[in-house]
């Protein structure tokens, strides 16, 4: 199935390019970042799931929930991209917006001098997109891509 083996290695691209920015970029990932590395993981799974030898009926579900799993990745990476432009508040962990409750481990991350990556900055871009962006880019499409292929491949009553 052509849609999934897409999906599959689509997420695998973006997933490597993001640990390649990660290791090789020095771009270290913030919370949100790993949220939609999950996403991504969660997508690959489904893609495979959907690859299996298993009847048509289960592999185009599987096939639909990866386009599903997609515009997740996708709603994540929009709420990332809107902490970075300040548009809504991110997690308190991670956004400089904490004041003074902290947990337990962010006051030791303090104390011990570690730095927090913070969602709320945005380390790189590309024509105006942060990687966040890019990533609501490339995986919407991919999710439109993915759930028109499986619409198209279900069987239609006459």
């Amino acid at each position: 199935m052509l849609p999934a083996a897409v999906a599959l290695c689509g997420s695998a691209a973006i997933l490597l390019g993001a640990i390649g920015f990660q290791y090789i970029g020095g771009y270290p990932p913030c919370s949100l970042c790993y949220w939609q590395r999950y996403g991504h993981v969660a997508v690959m799974v489904l893609a495979w799931l959907a690859l299996l030898p298993t009847g048509r009926a289960v592999r185009l579900a599987f096939l639909a929930l990866t386009g599903v799993a997609l515009f997740v990745t996708a709603g994540i990476a929009v709420y990332h991209a809107g902490v970075e432009w300040k548009w809504w508040a991110g997690p308190a962990g991670c956004s400089g917006v904490s004041g003074l409750s902290m947990s337990v481990e962010e006051l030791k991350r303090v104390l011990m001098g570690t730095k927090m990556v913070r969602c709320d900055e945005i380390p790189w871009s590309l024509f105006g997109l942060s990687m966040a962006g890019w990533n609501v880019v490339l995986s919407a499409a991919l999710g439109g891509w993915v759930l028109s292929q499986a619409w198209r491949l279900a069987p239609k009553d006459a």
